[in-house]
């Protein structure tokens, strides 16, 4: 058992040693989910606000013990990755998709592991005792939010995204489960007050209440989780966004001074626009920001693998990412984009042919 004094150190130099690894925040919690917390994931659980996402039902979301039997505390992390890059409520070129802007650059869970795993080897160096540990980066059942704001790192927003008062909302978080016990950091308070901008921005109304998110209404959730047809109700809400959304984000009072992330794996990757970039003489050159949707229509599955590889955006899938693209070429009402709709009305996919021969409609009627 450390002492006290021990303790207080011990903490110092684990956050010392995080932000030598690239971290931007790092906090202790203590390795119990809140109740408060816990109780209302349920809650949206029972409404079925997760839709899709059967594995967010995982009981062990309620259990830090699950995972690491003899926890003592969580040590969360944060890292930017906002760019200065103009917001997708600033660029309204109905010519190009929005793809959200984590998923401009590299996997970021590759990224964050790999910088745990540093800083694990970096803890057992300075301990005094021996400990067990456990890394989890967004894929392990596990109210990450909440032990953030547990941990000093932010409160959670009404948009249910994490916000800290200096670094706004533009970061990833992860985690490293305990034996360790370390001294505690006090939760964020919440400063959103009578702010519903985020609620008012949303073009499909996802924010039920304030902190209460529908994913089934939620454009992410359309364009990432949604393996299947979209509903037809739903195609005109989504816009130009072809993967995931950041308007919530955009609009929030606390990201008007964000810091911008000096990593440049979460810079936007650059493509030579062609049907073939690895083969092909150098052409115009785009971006995963603002991205031609011509251009991403034109992609065939070889070439989607090799110009998002390693990429979040990898998680739609191929016939996900047309999908998402022909929905916002149907509501861009751009009549250029009809013969590349034609092509994708020939797909050998059922699925994009639908969407497909959605958008030539809707592109086509007399309500454009």
């Amino acid at each position: 058992m450390l002492a006290i004094d021990q303790i207080i150190s011990l903490k110092t130099e684990i956050q010392q040693a995080a932000s030598s690894l690239g971290f931007d925040l790092c906090g202790i919690a203590p390795a119990a989910t809140p109740v408060r917390d816990r109780d209302k994931y349920l809650e949206w659980l029972g409404k079925g606000f997760h839709g899709e996402m059967k594995y967010m039902e995982r009981p062990e979301h309620a259990d830090i013990q699950q995972l690491l039997p003899g926890a003592r505390s969580v040590i969360c992390v944060a890292i930017i990755y906002n760019t200065p890059h103009p917001k997708s409520i600033e660029c309204n070129d109905p010519e190009r998709g929005w793809i959200s802007r984590y998923a401009w650059g590299e996997d970021y869970h590759e990224s964050l592991k790999n910088r745990l795993k540093l800083l694990v080897d970096a803890i057992r160096k300075i301990a005094t005792e021996p400990f067990d540990a456990r890394i989890c980066v967004d894929t392990a059942p596990l109210l990450e939010r909440a032990l953030a704001r547990a941990a000093g790192l932010g409160w959670i927003a009404k948009n249910s995204c994490l916000i800290h008062p200096k670094k706004g909302s533009w970061f990833l978080i992860g985690e490293i489960l305990t034996t360790l016990a370390l001294e505690l950091d006090q939760p964020s308070p919440d400063h959103c007050g009578s702010c519903t901008r985020c609620i008012d921005a949303c073009p499909t109304v996802a924010i039920v209440q304030p902190g209460v998110l529908d994913a089934t209404r939620c454009i992410s959730y359309f364009t990432i989780e949604v393996k299947e047809s979209i509903p037809e109700e739903h195609r005109a809400g989504i816009g130009r966004h072809v993967f995931g959304c950041d308007i919530c984000q955009d609009v929030c009072p606390w990201n008007r001074k964000a810091p911008f992330t000096v990593l440049d794996e979460f810079q936007p990757r650059t493509f030579n626009q062609g049907n073939d970039a690895r083969t092909s003489p150098p052409q115009e050159k785009t971006s995963s920001f603002n991205a031609p949707l011509e251009w991403l229509a034109s992609l065939n599955e070889e070439e989607f693998r090799h110009f998002f590889r390693k990429s979040p955006v990898r998680r739609a899938r191929y016939r996900g990412l047309l999908r998402n693209v022909a929905v916002a070429m149907g509501n861009s009402k751009v009549k250029k984009f009809l013969p590349s709709l034609r092509c994708l009305a020939n797909h050998p996919d059922p699925m994009v042919k639908e969407h497909a021969q959605w958008a030539i409609r809707k592109i086509d009627s007399d309500d454009c």
